[in-house]
C-alpha cells in the first residue's frame, strides 16, 4: 500500500528538548564541513575523476557515520526536502537543516581556501557544466544524480528493512561515488546544492547556479513520491495479512 503522507510545521521542535534539534542542525552543520573540507579539498589535487568519485564518496560515508544519530543524516537540500515531501521531518526542520547545510559547506570550502596557497586551489572543486553541455541538460544530468541518490537514502533507511540501516552510510556514499563516476566530467555531479553554495561562495563563481538547486530537488522529490509510493516495503504485519488472503483466494 502507498504511504500517506503526513506534513507538520513542527513549532513544537522550537522548544521541545525531547526533539534535540540544535543538536541536529550542528550535526548537519559538521556533516556538510566534513564533505566539502575533504572531498573539495581532494579536488585540489591533480588527479582523476575517479580518485574525486572515491573522495566525495567517501566524504558522505564518513559524515552520515558521525552525525546521522543526531540529524538522520541528510547532508544535502536534496535528502532533506525529499524527506520533507514524504512527510518524514516537519517544515522548520527542513529549512533550519538547509540553512545549517549551506553554512556546513561554505565553512568547509572556506577552511580549504585559508590552509592551501592559491597555486593549489584548481577551482576548490567548484562545479561547473561542461562546454558542450547547455543548462538544460545539466538539469537533466543533475535531476538524474539526485533520484538515484535519494532513492538509496529511503531505500538504506527504510524502516520495513531493518537489515539495510547497518549498511546505509556505506550505501549512501557509494550512490555518490556512482553519480560522480558517471557523470563528473559534465557538470561536476553536484547532487548536493549545498555543496555547491560552498564552493560557489569561495569562489564567487554563481554561473548557471540554478542547475545545481534545481536539479538535485526535483530529483529528490521524484524520488520520495516513487518510493514512498510504489518502492516501500509493506510493514510485516501487512504482509501477513495479504498472505492470509491470498491463502484463502
Amino acid at each position: 500500500m502507498a504511504g500517506k503522507f503526513e506534513y507538520t510545521l513542527g513549532v513544537n521542535e522550537l522548544k521541545s528538548k525531547e526533539f534535540r534539534l540544535w543538536q541536529s542542525l550542528i550535526g548537519e552543520f559538521l556533516g556538510n564541513l566534513i564533505l566539502n573540507f575533504f572531498a573539495c579539498g581532494a579536488c585540489t589535487q591533480p588527479e582523476d575523476g575517479t580518485f574525486k568519485a572515491l573522495a566525495f564518496g567517501l566524504g558522505v560515508f564518513m559524515a552520515i557515520t558521525i552525525v546521522g544519530h543526531l540529524s538522520g543524516g541528510h547532508v544535502n537540500p536534496a535528502v532533506t526536502l525529499g524527506m520533507l515531501v514524504a512527510g518524514r521531518v516537519s517544515v522548520i526542520r527542513a529549512v533550519l537543516y538547509i540553512i545549517f547545510q549551506c553554512l556546513g559547506a561554505i565553512a568547509g570550502t572556506a577552511a580549504v581556501r585559508t590552509l592551501l596557497d592559491e597555486a593549489y586551489y584548481n577551482g576548490l572543486g567548484h562545479t561547473n557544466l561542461a562546454a558542450n553541455i547547455t543548462e538544460l541538460q545539466g538539469l537533466g544530468i543533475e535531476f538524474f544524480l539526485g533520484l538515484v541518490l535519494v532513492l538509496t537514502v529511503f531505500g538504506a533507511c527504510d524502516a520495513n528493512k531493518p537489515d539495510s540501516r547497518y549498511t546505509a552510510p556505506l550505501a549512501i556514499g557509494m550512490a555518490v561515488t556512482l553519480g560522480h563516476l558517471g557523470t563528473i566530467h559534465y557538470t561536476g555531479a553536484s547532487m548536493n546544492p549545498a555543496r555547491t553554495v560552498g564552493t560557489a561562495f569561495a569562489t564567487n563563481n554563481w554561473e548557471a547556479h540554478w542547475v545545481y538547486w534545481a536539479g538535485p530537488i526535483l530529483g529528490g522529490i521524484a524520488a520520495a513520491l516513487i518510493y514512498t509510493q510504489i518502492l516501500e516495503k509493506p510493514a510485516a504485519a501487512k504482509m501477513r495479512k495479504l498472505e492470509g488472503a491470498h491463502d484463502y483466494a
